[in-house]
């Protein structure tokens, strides 16, 4: 079983399921955005800015940016600890896979909140 801080729910199989449910808000938010994109005759600022002013899509663009940023905290987090372990960095893994994890979170956090700006206008 997962028990490390910086794992996302604190356990490996809902981390598993956090992912694969991001996973899939993600790829229905990318179907309909490709169908949208086909199905648009003109696709243009006012096409964009009429869907996108709709709260039911942003509600939608914000659901799929906190997915984003739950499936990339998985993924990274998985990463790191595969890869920046004892084996392969010796005794200053743990603090390479802390600030690894760090610069991960601070990266993920800023496009959240900038995301929300763009989407809510704040």
């Amino acid at each position: 079983m997962v028990t490390n801080i910086t794992s996302l729910t604190r356990s490996g199989l809902r981390d598993w399921m956090v992912q694969r449910l991001s996973a899939i808000i993600l790829a229905v938010y990318t179907v309909f955005m490709l169908a949208w994109l086909v199905l648009q005759p003109d696709v243009g600022y006012q096409a964009w800015r009429e869907l996108f002013d709709q709260t039911w899509m942003r509600v939608f663009s914000l659901l799929t940016l906190f997915s984003l940023g739950a499936h990339a905290w998985v993924g990274m987090w998985t990463i790191s600890g595969d890869y920046l372990n004892e084996r392969a960095l010796g005794s200053k893994a743990l603090a390479i896979r802390f600030l690894f994890q760090l610069v991960c979170a601070i990266v993920m956090f800023s496009y959240m909140v900038w995301g929300v700006q763009i989407l809510w206008g704040l």
